[in-house]
């Protein structure tokens, strides 16, 4: 059984995160209310835990609100934030401090 892809009900289990298609999954998306970390972690294909990461180092730019309960739920904007963090640091090679001069450059040239 072992390096079987079905679970113990015999569905078939994805091997790695999922990534929906993104132009139909974001317009839901900005249809709907905000979502869950996990949902976001769905439609972005980034680990949860690499979101949180991300929240933290990027605490001016992405900020997800928090239920009262203190769970995360990420807003359209939040999820197109991610996009684009995730263009920065994996497509285009910025490091961290990079990427935020870059989003703070950003920022300022919409702000002004």
């Amino acid at each position: 059984m072992r390096g079987s892809t079905e679970n113990y009900r015999g569905a078939k289990r994805s091997r790695g995160r999922k990534q929906l298609d993104m132009p139909n999954e974001l317009k839901a998306t900005r249809a709907s209310r905000a979502v869950s970390i996990s949902t976001a972690s769905l439609i972005t294909g980034v680990e949860v835990h690499t979101l949180r990461y991300w929240e933290r180092e990027f605490a001016p730019y992405l900020s997800p609100i928090r239920t009262d309960g203190g769970q995360r739920r990420y807003r359209p904007e939040d999820i197109q934030t991610v996009f684009h963090i995730k263009r920065l640091l994996r497509d285009e090679l910025f490091s961290i401090a990079g990427a935020k001069r870059h989003l703070a450059r950003m920022i300022r040239g919409v702000a002004a």
